[in-house]
């Protein structure tokens, strides 16, 4: 189980850098910020869950890869933010990190 809370605190780590994103927008700020903020608190809880039983270091490294993977993937989506090969490359590279620190868990 503490491996699933830290996926999902990853997950939730991709609404806080997005509604910063949109918050510099007035237009969005009204369900920005409110995204952010509750991305941020439920992020940490999550973390707070999982790193009971994971050490600290390999959640803190999963939890950001995660939140780095997903926000550059939904970069390029609904951002349309450059989908170079070389940026999947390195990302692909913390993807390998994320599966190896699970791997020697």
């Amino acid at each position: 189980m503490p491996w699933v809370y830290l996926f999902f605190a990853g997950v939730m780590e991709w609404g806080w850098p997005i509604g910063l994103k949109f918050a510099s927008q007035p237009q969005h700020r009204s369900w920005a910020i409110p995204l952010a903020i509750a991305s941020i608190l439920l992020s940490g809880w999550l973390l707070l869950l999982a790193q009971r039983t994971i050490p600290i270091g390999t959640a803190y490294a999963v939890w950001t890869g995660i939140g780095a993977v997903g926000t550059f993937v939904l970069g390029i989506i609904f951002l349309g933010e450059p989908a170079q090969l070389a940026r999947f490359f390195f990302v692909g590279l913390i993807i390998v990190g994320i599966l190896g620190l699970k791997w020697v868990s």
